[in-house]
């Protein structure tokens, strides 16, 4: 039996999905711009985590 997510959850899922999904963006953003590969590489990191969470979290909206 799965519990059921209040809305306030469920509000709260879906705001921390928006801000995983503006994490990713700009930490993609900043790669690209970034000249230092060891710089773009901490950001491409932080965007795939930043990703991987969101996917993590949308399985308890499913």
């Amino acid at each position: 039996m799965t519990p059921q997510l209040s809305e306030l959850d469920v509000q709260n899922l879906r705001h921390l999905l928006g801000g995983y999904d503006t994490t990713c963006c700009k930490m993609t953003e900043y790669a690209n711009q970034a000249s230092d590969q060891q710089v773009k590489q901490f950001f491409q990191k932080a965007a795939q985590s930043a990703k991987e969470n969101k996917q993590q979290l949308m399985h308890f909206l499913g």
